[in-house]
């Protein structure tokens, strides 16, 4: 683009300089008729070679002024679309060195003249064509004409597609970024729908084996005379239904969560008892990897408007997880206090911890630290998502601290009840 715009320029200062070197040539004046001196009373011409000499046409720097020079150079440019351009000129008589002998010249004609690497500079003779009647009689003169930094100028002329060529060059960068980013990012959705499609598969199809075995083991006409038997399956029954139940409720709460569609029923509740009684029913697990649950429930403001589901719900994943990423002699501590106004909850255990990634991302809808069937800890990717969620939808906040290989911490906030406010803070609180 460079070396077509340069030519492109050099063409138009060539077809310029060519307009004006004619226009001079022709103004230079015509040849005064002989007949008219002979006519006159009195008049007797001296010899042929002196009436040639006394009317030859004068020369380019005779006729003209440098000012009418610059004049019709800058008229020139103007109808070659080159209106600003800058330039300098000479008119010299010395063909052999034109450098040398300068009859008119613009001001900064000198200082550019040495410059032949940034500067364009263009000669034309100026002198009749063949066969015309000046054939001879005119003095041959060179018209030198300067334009300085013309690479300069060629990128002036050129910034508007210059610009252009960027923009559009960004444009295009920009659509590749975020047409890769998308396949990336389309890459990565179906990893993890394929994760999710498999671990739901096995979360529901554990329980239903289970529930089939022990339905065909009450078929069995021992178990059946055996009420003990009959009792043991019909629990197996229960439990693992009640387990199918829970997965399938916490599908739905992530389509709910999905749509927005979260509508809290907020009620007083008493975080402390809440705690007590969620925790007595993971009393089987915690036997299971030998485990101990400390519990310090130091606030003794522990009322809370909240959603009693969705906040039983948020506390029984934060334990459930406890149990389930942790090795045998697990201790969970489970710790309340208070602040001006605020209730902290405090999760901390000695379990498998999390790397500095996975704690990035632990509250990503479907993200587990490991994917698919390679571990024995089975699940959706959605419990700390859903805890997030209920979290903010109750204007509470959630901290995580965790080394991989010695546990992990989970820290709520949620705001206090009002109305348990001590009167001072509750006055406080309305000023503010």
């Amino acid at each position: 683009m460079l070396v077509n715009k340069h030519d492109e320029l050099e063409f138009k200062v060539i077809r310029t300089l060519d307009e004006v070197g004619k226009e001079l040539i022709e103004q230079k004046g015509t040849l005064p008729s002989l007949k008219n001196y002979r006519t006159k009373p009195g008049f007797s011409l001296p010899s042929d070679q002196f009436q040639l000499e006394l009317m030859k046409p004068a020369t380019i720097t005779q006729k003209f002024t440098e000012f009418e020079i610059n004049e019709k150079l800058v008229n020139a440019f103007r109808r070659q679309g080159l209106k600003d351009i800058k330039f300098e000129f000479a008119v010299t008589g010395d063909i052999s060195s034109p450098s040398t002998d300068f009859e008119i010249k613009s001001n900064n004609f000198l200082q550019q003249v040495e410059d032949t690497v940034s500067n364009l500079q263009l000669q034309y003779a100026l002198q009749p064509p063949g066969g015309s009647d000046f054939e001879n009689l005119m003095p041959v003169q060179i018209i030198v004409l300067i334009i300085p930094n013309v690479k300069k100028l060629v990128l002036e002329q050129m910034q508007w597609m210059i610009i252009g060529a960027i923009f559009f060059t960004l444009m295009i960068i920009s659509a590749f970024y975020i047409t890769v980013s998308a396949l990336l990012r389309q890459k990565k959705l179906s990893e993890i729908k394929n994760d999710f499609i498999n671990n739901m598969t096995h979360e529901l199809k554990t329980p239903l084996a289970t529930i089939s075995l022990a339905i065909d083991a009450l078929k069995n006409e021992k178990v059946i005379q055996d009420r003990s038997k009959m009792d043991y399956f019909n629990a197996i029954i229960k439990e693992e239904n009640k387990r199918m139940n829970k997965h399938v409720e916490t599908i739905l709460q992530a389509a709910v969560m999905d749509r927005q569609e979260i509508q809290l029923m907020r009620q007083p509740l008493q975080v402390n008892s809440l705690i007590k009684e969620i925790l007595d029913n993971y009393a089987l697990q915690l036997q299971e990897k030998k485990g101990v649950a400390e519990l310090q429930l130091n606030a003794k403001r522990d009322l809370i408007s909240a959603d009693p589901v969705h906040f039983r719900n948020l506390l029984s994943n934060l334990i459930d997880n406890a149990v389930k990423y942790s090795k045998e002699n697990l201790l969970l501590k489970i710790t309340t206090s208070n602040t001006n106004r605020n209730l902290i909850i405090r999760f901390e255990d000695n379990g498998i911890g999390m790397s500095k990634e996975t704690v990035r991302r632990i509250f990503e809808k479907f993200y587990r630290a490991h994917t698919g069937n390679i571990h024995n800890v089975k699940g959706f990717g959605l419990g700390l998502s859903y805890v997030k969620t209920i979290i903010d939808a109750h204007n509470g906040k959630i901290k995580v601290d965790s080394t991989l290989g010695r546990g992990s911490t989970f820290i709520i906030e949620i705001p206090l009840l009002k109305e348990r406010l001590v009167p001072e803070q509750q006055a406080a609180i309305s000023v503010t």
